[in-house]
C-alpha cells in the first residue's frame, strides 16, 4: 500500500514531445525511477505526475518497479492522469534474454506496475546472462550466485527480439527499445528486425557526449533518450571509482558560467544541452522542486546559444560511468 499523503496542489507544465517515426509522441522529459526508495517511489511518481510528467522510465533491475506503480495507480485513482496519457517504460534484464523466459519477464513487469501494457520497453544491456528463476532471487542482478560470479548464456540478441516482437505483436508492448548498445549492434539489429527499435537509450553526459552515436541512431529514424545527465553525479552514492574521482560537472567552469549567465540551476543548463539536441531525458528526482525545475527545461523561454552548447560538447573527454567491464568479468560490450 502507499503510505498516505496528502496531494498537494502544484503548478501543471506541458512537456514537448519528440515525433516518433510511427508518429507517437515520446515526452521528451521524463521521470526517472532509478534509486528512487521504496519510501519515496509512490509520492515522487505521484507528484511528478502532477506536474505534467508523462513518461516514468522504470525497469526490473531498479528494483522499485512494485511501489513506483503504486504512486501510478493512484494517480489513475484521484483523476490526476488517465493510462493513456502516461508512457510506461521498463526494461528486460540479461538473466531473462532466452526465448522462453522473455514472457514472464515481462509479464512480471506488467503486474509490478498494475498496467496492462507497456508504451515502451527496452533490452536492458546487450549481454546475455545466465538464467536465474524469480523464487531464487529478483532481481536477479548481475552475479549468478548473488554474491561474484558471473554466468554468461550462448542467447544471441535476434533470440531476444523475436521473442520481444511477439509480445508487440499481442499488445503487451507498443514501442521497442534498445539501452546501452552501441552503433554497430544497432547496425546489426536493424538489418533483421521486423519490428523497428523507436528509441536508443544511451549514457549522455558532457564527459560523454556521444556525437557520433547520436547522429547514427537518428539518421536511422531511432529518438535518442539520454540518461545520467549529470554525469558522475548519479553514481556517487555507488562508491563508483570513476565518479569519485571525476571532477563534478556541476563544479566545471563553463558550466557554472553558463548557469549564472541565465540564472538557472547547473543541472537545468546540463538538461537542457540535452534537450536542445533533440534527446529525451530522464532525470530522477525525489524532491518536487527539483522535479518542477527538470521538467521546466523544456520551456523556450530560453535558450543555450550555440556558442555555449559548443563549450558544454567541449567537455567530452569519452568518459563513461556505466560500463559493465568496469565491474563484471567478460562484459566488454563497449570496448
Amino acid at each position: 500500500m502507499v503510505k498516505d499523503f496528502k496531494p498537494a496542489k502544484l503548478p501543471h507544465y506541458r512537456e514537448p514531445t519528440i515525433i516518433l517515426f510511427d508518429g507517437s509522441q515520446l515526452p521528451q522529459i521524463g521521470a526517472g525511477t532509478w534509486k528512487h526508495s521504496d519510501e519515496i517511489a509512490p509520492k515522487a511518481i505521484y507528484t511528478s505526475l502532477q506536474l505534467g510528467y508523462r513518461l516514468l522510465d522504470g525497469a526490473c533491475d531498479y528494483g522499485n518497479e512494485k511501489v513506483c506503480g503504486e504512486g501510478l495507480r493512484r494517480a489513475i485513482a484521484d483523476g490526476v492522469v488517465k493510462r493513456e496519457d502516461v508512457w510506461v517504460a521498463s526494461k528486460l534484464w540479461q538473466t531473462f534474454h532466452a526465448m522462453e523466459h522473455v514472457r514472464a519477464a515481462v509479464q512480471k513487469s506488467l503486474e509490478d506496475w498494475g498496467v496492462e501494457y507497456f508504451d515502451l520497453y527496452y533490452i536492458h544491456f546487450p549481454i546475455s546472462l545466465a538464467y536465474v528463476p524469480f523464487e531464487t532471487r529478483y532481481p536477479p542482478g548481475w552475479y549468478y550466485d548473488g554474491e561474484s560470479e558471473v554466468r554468461h548464456s550462448r542467447v544471441p540478441i535476434r533470440e531476444t527480439w523475436e521473442a520481444l516482437e511477439e509480445l508487440v505483436d499481442e499488445g503487451l508492448i507498443r514501442h521497442l527499445g534498445v539501452s546501452n548498445f552501441n552503433s554497430a549492434l544497432l547496425m546489426d539489429l536493424l538489418k533483421y528486425a521486423r519490428v523497428k527499435p523507436a528509441i536508443l537509450q544511451i549514457e549522455i553526459h558532457p564527459y560523454n557526449a556521444q556525437l557520433r552515436a547520436v547522429d547514427y541512431a537518428q539518421s536511422q529514424g531511432l529518438a535518442v533518450t539520454a540518461y545520467s545527465s549529470f554525469g558522475p553525479q548519479s553514481f556517487l552514492e555507488l562508491k563508483m571509482s570513476k565518479a569519485l574521482h571525476a571532477p563534478s560537472l556541476f563544479m566545471q567552469p563553463v558550466v557554472t558560467q553558463i548557469a549564472d549567465a541565465h540564472n538557472k540551476t547547473q543541472a537545468e543548463v546540463l538538461l537542457k544541452w540535452a534537450v536542445q539536441r533533440g534527446l529525451a531525458v530522464v532525470p530522477k528526482a525525489d524532491d518536487v522542486r527539483l522535479q518542477e525545475l527538470n521538467l521546466r527545461v523544456g520551456e523556450t523561454s530560453w535558450m543555450l546559444s550555440e556558442e555555449e552548447m559548443e563549450r558544454i560538447s567541449g567537455l567530452d573527454m569519452h568518459l563513461r560511468f556505466n560500463d559493465p567491464a568496469d565491474e563484471f568479468e567478460g562484459c566488454h560490450i563497449f570496448s
